[in-house]
């Protein structure tokens, strides 16, 4: 099994830049392709981005391609999501998933308890 556990959500202006950072415990990191989910308000959880176990590829929703950036490092056991361009239609609470093939559903076994991000207009 692993355990993970989001920080750096908050609350910023439309056009600002967040960083979300997803902490790994448990079973070896590298083990596992990680991935970035969101749920807004009233609405299905909805895949984000997703990095496969090395690093080497990645794969992002349209709505967010071009804008945020997935990445892992292993030594520290974390993944990131770098969120430039922020827009309302992002607020939502953003949760790090873990499976052992990458995905670019929701189906993922292992999540941690989300972090809330909200971008005011």
């Amino acid at each position: 099994q692993v355990q993970l556990v989001e920080s750096g959500g908050g609350l910023v202006q439309a056009g600002n830049s967040l960083r979300l950072s997803c902490a790994a415990s448990g079973r070896t990191f590298s083990s596992y392709a990680m991935g970035w989910l969101r749920q807004a308000p009233g609405k299905e959880r909805e895949f984000v981005a997703a990095i496969s176990r090395s690093g080497g590829s990645t794969w992002y929703a349209d709505s967010v391609k071009g804008r945020f950036t997935i990445s892992r490092d292993s030594a520290k056991n974390t993944v990131y999501l770098q969120m430039n361009s922020l827009k309302p239609e992002d607020t939502a609470v953003y949760y790090c998933a873990a499976r052992v093939t990458p995905t670019t559903t929701t189906e993922y076994p292992y999540w941690g308890q989300g972090t809330q991000v909200t971008v005011s207009s």
